[in-house]
């Protein structure tokens, strides 16, 4: 799979209310730059948030998550870095 970066990597938001949508991305890669697996969610970006769903995300590993443009990702821990990105091919 072949990947255009939208954006700068930062550190994903650590609680609810605090994710990012990464610029109204529709696909972000996430990436667990420590050693530790992470839970990673998804949730509305409404004043009253509703969780979408989660995963864990293993030390080391990255994930491309595909949501909604107003969604927003967060993590359990700044270790998990996010940027968003067009799928190319």
């Amino acid at each position: 799979m072949k990947i255009r970066v939208l954006g700068s990597e930062a550190a994903c938001g650590v609680t609810s209310t605090n994710g990012s949508n990464f610029t109204v991305s529709t696909a972000v890669r996430v990436v667990n730059s420590g050693t530790t697996a992470r839970l990673v969610s998804i949730e509305t970006g409404d004043a009253s948030p509703t969780l979408i769903g989660t995963f864990t995300l293993g030390g080391g590993q990255s994930e491309i998550i595909q949501k909604d443009s107003t969604h927003e990702v967060f993590a359990a821990h700044a270790e998990v870095l996010g940027v968003g990105v067009a799928i190319t091919g």
